[in-house]
């Protein structure tokens, strides 16, 4: 993660290292007391349950936590003396729950389990906010990746495709132009196939939209693109006109679609104006 969130007007940044995923406590801290940050993140650094929770924390997911030092913070929390700070928790334990990062970005960083503890010390309120926000940015980016994954699926598909084409296709005389034009109908081919119009009718449906049909398809479309796709590429080395090529490949389409349409909606990542 390398966004921020927002909870109640606050903004607040995360990080990410080595895997885990960090939110800023003091941004968090911010929300409580704009000009005593570091007061606040100190005051519940000394709370005897906090050294606790960290400890156990860094127990569970670190196998280079340093067990005997914190068990000497965990003596002395609640004492008037102790103090602790952050980068004195990450520098005598080995902790990496926690990061200390300088610059104008800097900051102290906690594991989310962490920041969600630091949240209920803020306010109750707050931490039921952060959560939200939390979940609902993890939301997001699991809705992103399946369209990512879905994307590049269909263009190493694509290159499985045109290497077809290439080798069976395009004799050597061909110029560059007629070559990209072979390529082109292929495409169409493909388009014909799945969304029933070439890459120009689309574009002349559509005035209005930038890119291609191919980016405002949604995850199901390109699912069943990228399989239509490999078996056209098998259907080229098997020596098949294109006449019959697009027969087949639209009963693909049709049959794919129909069963990919049963999956719930909630699976749906549209880019665009929705389904073709």
């Amino acid at each position: 993660m390398a966004v921020k969130l927002e909870v109640l007007e606050q903004q607040i940044a995360t990080y990410g290292k080595d895997g885990i995923e960090y939110i800023c406590i003091t941004d968090m801290a911010r929300f409580k007391h704009a000009e005593r940050t570091g007061s606040i993140i100190g005051n519940w650094m000394r709370n005897r349950n906090t050294i606790e929770f960290l400890g156990i924390w860094e127990q569970l997911n670190n196998p280079g936590f340093k067990v005997i030092e914190f068990d000497d913070f965990k003596k002395q929390a609640g004492l008037n003396s102790f103090t602790l700070t952050p980068k004195q928790w990450i520098e005598q334990t080995n902790a990496i729950g926690l990061i200390s990062k300088a610059g104008r970005y800097g900051g102290t960083y906690a594991q989310k389990d962490i920041a969600f503890e630091f949240a209920s010390w803020i306010s109750v309120e707050f931490k039921l906010y952060l959560i939200k926000e939390f979940q609902r940015l993890k939301e997001q980016e699991f809705q992103q990746l399946g369209w990512d994954i879905r994307r590049n699926l269909a263009k190493v598909n694509y290159l499985i495709h045109t290497d077809a084409i290439k080798q069976n296709l395009i004799p050597d005389t061909l110029t560059p132009g007629q070559i990209n034009h072979v390529y082109a109908d292929e495409a169409d081919l493909l388009n014909m196939a799945l969304f029933g119009v070439t890459a120009r009718q689309w574009r002349e449906q559509n005035p209005t939209l930038t890119g291609n049909m191919r980016d405002h398809a949604n995850m199901h479309q390109l699912v069943c693109l990228a399989n239509l796709e490999t078996m056209n590429a098998f259907l080229i080395h098997q020596g098949e006109a294109a006449t019959d090529r697009l027969q087949q490949l639209n009963a693909l389409a049709i049959s794919q679609m129909t069963i990919l349409s049963k999956q719930p909606t909630g699976l749906l990542a549209l880019s665009g104006k929705g389904n073709n």
